[in-house]
Protein backbone atom coordinates (compact mmCIF):
# COMPACT_ATOMS: atom_id res chain seq x y z
CA UNK A 1 0.00 0.00 0.00
CA UNK A 2 3.24 2.59 0.61
CA UNK A 3 5.56 1.19 -1.12
CA UNK A 4 5.55 1.39 -4.98
CA UNK A 5 6.63 -1.28 -7.18
CA UNK A 6 10.03 -0.96 -8.62
CA UNK A 7 9.59 -1.74 -12.39
CA UNK A 8 13.30 -2.52 -13.91
CA UNK A 9 13.86 -1.11 -17.72
CA UNK A 10 15.48 -3.21 -20.50
CA UNK A 11 19.05 -2.67 -21.01
CA UNK A 12 20.32 -0.42 -23.96
CA UNK A 13 23.22 -0.89 -25.97
CA UNK A 14 25.92 2.01 -25.15
CA UNK A 15 26.11 4.46 -27.70
CA UNK A 16 29.83 4.25 -29.72
CA UNK A 17 31.39 7.14 -28.67
CA UNK A 18 35.21 7.58 -29.41
CA UNK A 19 35.65 10.47 -27.46
CA UNK A 20 36.21 12.79 -30.14
CA UNK A 21 33.40 15.35 -28.46
CA UNK A 22 35.29 15.17 -24.97
CA UNK A 23 38.67 16.16 -27.17
CA UNK A 24 36.54 18.55 -29.11
CA UNK A 25 35.20 20.65 -26.15
CA UNK A 26 38.80 20.50 -24.13
CA UNK A 27 39.97 22.39 -27.39
CA UNK A 28 37.16 24.68 -27.28
CA UNK A 29 37.63 25.71 -23.75
CA UNK A 30 41.50 26.27 -24.56
CA UNK A 31 40.38 28.73 -27.32
CA UNK A 32 37.71 30.25 -24.74
CA UNK A 33 40.35 30.92 -22.14
CA UNK A 34 42.99 32.08 -24.24
CA UNK A 35 40.84 34.47 -25.92
CA UNK A 36 39.21 35.79 -22.23
CA UNK A 37 42.41 35.44 -19.84
CA UNK A 38 45.48 34.52 -21.22
CA UNK A 39 45.64 37.10 -24.53
CA UNK A 40 44.26 40.15 -22.40
CA UNK A 41 46.84 39.60 -19.77
CA UNK A 42 49.50 39.78 -22.40
CA UNK A 43 48.71 42.48 -23.81
CA UNK A 44 48.71 44.26 -20.33
CA UNK A 45 52.00 43.07 -19.51
CA UNK A 46 53.31 44.63 -22.83
CA UNK A 47 51.91 48.30 -21.86
CA UNK A 48 53.06 48.09 -18.91
CA UNK A 49 56.81 47.29 -20.06
CA UNK A 50 56.73 50.02 -22.37
CA UNK A 51 55.03 52.41 -19.79
CA UNK A 52 58.25 50.97 -17.68
CA UNK A 53 60.83 51.96 -20.55
CA UNK A 54 59.27 54.95 -21.39
CA UNK A 55 59.43 56.98 -17.81
CA UNK A 56 62.06 59.63 -17.47
CA UNK A 57 63.37 61.88 -15.25
CA UNK A 58 61.28 64.20 -14.06
CA UNK A 59 58.14 62.47 -14.96
CA UNK A 60 55.27 62.26 -11.63
CA UNK A 61 54.44 58.78 -11.47
CA UNK A 62 52.13 56.53 -8.85
CA UNK A 63 53.87 53.57 -7.30
CA UNK A 64 51.90 50.34 -6.07
CA UNK A 65 51.96 50.71 -2.66
CA UNK A 66 50.11 54.44 -3.35
CA UNK A 67 53.51 56.79 -3.38
CA UNK A 68 53.35 59.36 -5.95
CA UNK A 69 56.32 61.43 -6.35
CA UNK A 70 58.88 62.97 -8.89
CA UNK A 71 61.21 60.95 -10.79
CA UNK A 72 65.03 62.05 -9.22
CA UNK A 73 67.30 59.48 -10.60
CA UNK A 74 67.20 56.62 -12.62
CA UNK A 75 68.92 53.05 -12.79
CA UNK A 76 68.44 49.96 -14.39
CA UNK A 77 66.20 48.48 -12.11
CA UNK A 78 65.62 50.91 -9.52
CA UNK A 79 64.57 54.94 -9.56
CA UNK A 80 64.70 57.38 -7.10
CA UNK A 81 61.17 59.43 -5.97
CA UNK A 82 61.33 62.84 -4.55
CA UNK A 83 58.07 62.61 -2.43
CA UNK A 84 58.44 65.58 -0.07
CA UNK A 85 61.10 68.53 -0.76
CA UNK A 86 63.58 66.64 0.06
CA UNK A 87 62.95 63.31 0.98
CA UNK A 88 63.79 60.68 -1.74
CA UNK A 89 62.48 57.14 -1.85
CA UNK A 90 64.31 54.10 -3.97
CA UNK A 91 62.01 52.11 -5.41
CA UNK A 92 61.67 49.41 -8.33
CA UNK A 93 61.24 50.38 -11.87
CA UNK A 94 58.73 47.65 -11.92
CA UNK A 95 56.48 49.14 -9.21
CA UNK A 96 55.21 52.12 -11.18
CA UNK A 97 51.86 51.26 -12.19
CA UNK A 98 50.41 54.70 -13.53
CA UNK A 99 52.25 57.93 -14.73
CA UNK A 100 50.66 61.25 -13.52
CA UNK A 101 50.52 64.44 -15.75
CA UNK A 102 53.00 67.23 -15.17
CA UNK A 103 52.24 69.38 -12.03
CA UNK A 104 49.98 66.40 -10.40
CA UNK A 105 52.32 66.16 -7.13
CA UNK A 106 53.38 69.62 -5.58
Amino acid sequence: MFISNALAQTATAPAADPGYTQLIMLGAMFVVLYFVMIRPQMKRQKEHKAMIDAIAKGDEVVTSGGLLGKITKLGDSVLTLEVAAGVELQVQRGSVVQVLPKGTVK
